[in-house]
Formats: C-alpha cells, structure tokens, sequence
C-alpha cells in the first residue's frame, strides 16, 4: 500500500491518499474472497464478512470463532469504512488536514492486516 499511497499523501492530495488506501482494502479483499470484480465497495465487504443467517453461508472473511454480534460488527466496520472515507473522496473533492489524512490511512492498513489474518488459508497452509 506504502508504494501506491505515500505519493499522493507527500503531494498533499490527502483525498487521493486516501481513496488508493480503501482502493488497496478492496482489492485485498475481493482477492482472499475470490469475489468478481463486479462486486464492489460495501456490497463486497458484506459479502465478504458475511454471518450465517437464513441458511446463507458465511463469507469467506467472516471470523467464525467471534460471537455473532461480533461477526455482525465486523461487516459494519468494512462497508461503514468504505461509505464513510472512500466513497467520500471517491465523488467529491473532501477537505482534509495532514494528521487526520494519515489517521484514515493507517485505520485502511489496520483494515488490510485484518484481511491478512483473516483470509482463507491455501494447501500446504501457506496464506
């Protein structure tokens, strides 16, 4: 993510800094799910931390060993990210300060180790 979003954030174009973060998230995360890439923005976090409801299965990020409530919070915390900063920034020109621009950009990379941690492991048990 450094590569893509450090750029734009010495530039100062904080709002493109943070756009590319959230665009990293998405990509991280329809990769672990194997999602399409029609599926996008909060559509896609839903899915992919869906919980098991109305015999739906969950999603293939969603930590099954957290309470469902838990589970729940985790799909808000995604799609509610990508509502609040990336689709912000992603339609509009969104004022913001240095320190705050950087506050979004590591919650973005705290959101990507979320998805490291979570994503489906491959044979052999490599990630």
């Amino acid at each position: 993510m450094a590569s893509k979003v450090y750029p734009a954030f010495l530039r100062g174009d904080y709002d493109t800094a943070i756009f590319q973060a959230f665009k990293e998230v998405e990509v991280a995360v329809r990769q672990a799910g194997s999602f399409p890439h029609d599926l996008v923005g909060d559509k896609l976090m839903r899915a992919a931390f869906a919980t098991a409801k109305n015999n739906l299965p969950t999603g293939p990020l969603t930590d099954t060993q957290l309470p469902v409530g838990e589970q729940e919070a985790a799909a808000h915390l995604f799609a509610g990210a990508f509502g609040v900063y990336r689709n912000s920034t992603g339609h509009r020109h969104v004022p913001t300060e240095t320190v705050e621009a950087a506050e979004v950009i590591m919650f973005a990379s705290q959101l990507l180790r979320i998805v490291d941690r979570l994503k489906p492991q491959q044979a052999g048990g490599k990630p």
